[in-house]
């Protein structure tokens, strides 16, 4: 079965970088998407960016675009997510997840349940 195990997160300043992992394990079939969300307390997870498998297409919320990078090392099977200026209102908890249904789809990955994996997360804290 498909392990996801992010990793990166920790406790930044506003303004300050991170760069989570998502180590993908025990895949051994094709996949559609790998997606980047987060939580916050109170708050629905929230879609971040994603990443095509098949031409490494890549999106981002409009929260995001312009600061956050998403990409694959197709070698060691990680994604990355570098998050650059990160914002107070930022903080959560960052999942990765794995989309392996191949039916064609156009545009984001961006539902959730759209994602048939998940790794346990990664608490990004950022202070004002």
């Amino acid at each position: 079965q498909v392990q996801l195990v992010e990793s990166g997160g920790g406790s930044v300043q506003a303004g300050g970088s991170l760069r989570l992992s998502c180590d993908v394990r025990e895949l051994t079939r094709d996949w559609y998407a790998i997606g980047w969300f987060r939580e916050a307390p109170g708050k629905e997870r929230e879609w971040v960016s994603n990443i095509n498998s098949d031409d490494g297409s890549t999106y981002y919320a409009d929260s995001v675009k312009g600061r956050f990078t998403i990409s694959k090392d197709n070698a060691k099977n990680v994604v990355y997510l570098q998050m650059n200026s990160l914002k107070p209102e930022e903080a959560a908890v960052y999942y990765c997840a794995i989309d392996i249904d191949l039916r064609p789809r156009i545009g984001d990955n961006d539902l959730w349940n759209e994602y048939d994996y998940w790794g346990q997360g990664t608490r990004v804290t950022v202070s004002s």
